[in-house]
This record gives structure tokens, sequence and C-alpha cells, in this order.
């Protein structure tokens, strides 16, 4: 599974349908063809909304619920998104561009198809969730809480994983091997089902050992 180069606006293939979002987010609304651009987001309440083929730019999301809310086809670009409850939304085919992440209740939450280019992600919460065929490139991925989630298909290449957290996530085809530094808070041992490199095995070594109850001891 080969990521794709980060997008302009003008090279999505809907670029020449979308109008411009002018107006207010409600409850269970529905956009197709809308462009957020440069707004501010505050304590939102939109809980199920759905937002097709629709593109985002440095739009700020401060607060607010969307729980269950669904984004299909969707790209965003230099969006800020703090604090927000993203819990059991579903995500599919969607394109984040030097994005910050910080704060966010997603668990639960569906994506597929979704690839991560250069953005940074900070506590994010990310249980229970359900991920295929996701990518991070070139990304910064700290404090985020993978429990219970199922991972299926996933790359890492040029990313950074500090005090990331798997307690009894399922691994499937789970690439590691370009990642640029791995660091787990806990759960390492739900890494069976992902492929690391024999550098990457080298610096998990003391903590696997841990895990298995080993006795490392020099003569």
């Amino acid at each position: 599974m080969r990521a794709r180069a980060p997008r302009d606006l003008d090279q999505l293939p809907y670029a020449h349908r979308l109008v411009a979002f002018d107006g207010e987010l409600d409850r269970e609304g529905d956009h197709e063809f809308a462009h957020f651009d440069g707004g501010v987001f505050v304590d939102v309440e939109g809980g199920g909304t759905a937002f097709t083929s629709s593109a985002f730019s440095s739009v700020s999301f401060d607060g607010g619920r969307y729980r269950r809310a669904r984004f299909d086809d969707v790209w965003l670009h230099a969006a800020r998104i703090v604090g927000t409850d993203l819990a059991e939304t579903t995500w599919m085919d969607a394109e984040f561009t030097a994005c910050v992440l910080a704060g966010l209740e997603v668990f639960g939450a569906g994506m597929r198809r979704v690839v991560f280019h250069n953005c940074k992600f900070d506590s994010v919460n990310l249980r229970g969730a359900k991920l295929r065929e996701v990518s991070f490139v070139d990304c910064l991925l700290r404090d985020v809480d993978f429990a219970g989630a199922t991972l299926t298909d996933l790359r890492f290449p040029g990313s950074t994983l500090e005090r990331v957290r798997l307690d009894n996530a399922v691994l499937t085809r789970v690439d590691l091997r370009e990642a640029s530094a791995l660091g787990f808070a806990s759960g390492i041992d739900a890494l069976r089902g992902a492929t690391v490199d024999s550098a990457q095995l080298f610096d998990l070594a003391p903590a696997l050992a841990q895990v298995l109850g080993l006795i490392v001891r020099d003569r």
C-alpha cells in the first residue's frame, strides 16, 4: 500500500464543484461540495453531520461535538482541531495535510483509506477504533491511545511515535519499518501482527524482554 503524494486544492476531482461555505454547522446537517476556508468553529454541536466531497482549508475546530458525523472523500489542509469530540465518526477516503490534532476523543471511530501527511497528533484517544488502509506519512504521534483498536494495513513512513499505547489492540499487516522512531508507553505485546526491521527489533528488545519475563544476564 503506497501512500499518495499530498494534493493541492485544485487537484481534487471535485474542485470545480466546490462552493464556499457561508453559514453555520448544524446537528445532522448534510454538506456536499462545500469549501470551508479559514473559518473558526467553537463548541459546535454537529453530531450526525455528513460531509461529502468537501474541503477544509486553514480551518480551526475548538471544542465541539461531532459524534457519529460522517466524512466521505474530504480534504483537510492546515486544519487545527483541538479538544473536539469526534467519537464514533466515520472517515472514508480522507486526506489530511499539515494538520494539528490535539486532545481529541475519536474512540470507536472508523477510518478507511485515510492518509495523514505532516500532521501532529497530541493526546488523541482512538480506543476501540477500526482503522484500515491508513497511512501516517512524516507525522508525529505523541500520546496516541490505540487501546482495543483494530488496526489493519497501516503504514508509518517517516513518522515518529512517542508514548503510543497499544493495550489489547489487534494488529494485522501493520508495517512499522519506515517509521523514524518507535516509542510505546504500554501494550507492546500487541505488536504481534506488525512488521519491524532488525534495527527496530534491537531497540524494542528490552521492552519485549520485560513483557516476556526474560532475564538477560551477561556472564
